[in-house]
């Protein structure tokens, strides 16, 4: 049975860092959306809250703000090495990130399968951000289950790669989890972990064995 190997994008993919604070980065924001991220990760805010707290930051974002932000961004090595691997082995992987879509999507053009974010307007914003399109740690849940249905897949053949508390559901939801460079919130619930910043080395802690 082929498996799915679903991916979260801030702080595990991006090391240390979130799209949010990346995208702001470009904008002299990077202050802000910090205390944003520290304030989600800590429970004082939830997401659809954080989500308009960000898009009222972003009200002079353009494409190439977002471009500049995607390429600039310090990413794992070695992503798409492993994505590549993943499809070469007749498995899926996808990106399910609480960050906004037209950053998440981006990653398409990387080799995931698939690649949810929450729905936010296209850039630059000429309509306001709809709370219920922006993702929670349930939904990604919710996600991963369509995923399956969508490549033929169940949930006991789904591996989860998270770093904090939006991912908790998730690695309670599937058998197999990697902790990337995790916060304390995923300890005890991870089947491995891994600290680094080369992706191949934490997929390697789930690979099959060829043949």
């Amino acid at each position: 049975m082929a498996r799915l190997h679903l991916f979260d994008l801030d702080g595990t993919l991006l090391h240390g860092s979130t799209a949010p604070v990346e995208i702001s980065r470009q904008l002299g924001l990077e202050a802000e959306t910090v205390a944003l991220d520290r304030a989600i990760a800590e429970g004082r805010i939830g997401p659809p809250e954080y989500a308009a707290q960000v898009y009222d930051l972003w009200a002079d974002l353009t494409e190439a703000h977002v471009s500049a932000a995607f390429d600039a961004a310090p990413w794992l090595a070695r992503i798409r090495e492993v994505w590549a691997e993943i499809g070469k082995a007749g498995e899926y992987c996808a990106v399910v990130s609480l960050s906004p879509s037209f950053f998440v999507e981006r990653l398409l053009d990387w080799g995931a399968h698939a690649a949810h974010g929450s729905r936010f307007p296209a850039v630059p914003f000429t309509e306001p951000v709809d709370p219920s399109g922006v993702l929670s740690a349930a939904a990604k849940v919710t996600i991963a289950d369509r995923l399956c249905v969508e490549f033929g897949v169940a949930r006991a053949d789904c591996v989860a790669y998270g770093d904090s508390l939006s991912d908790k559901d998730l690695f309670a939801a599937v058998p197999v989890s990697v902790a990337v460079n995790a916060d304390a919130h995923l300890t005890g619930l991870a089947t491995h972990s891994y600290a680094g910043r080369d992706l191949w080395d934490a997929y390697e802690l789930v690979a099959l064995p060829a043949g």
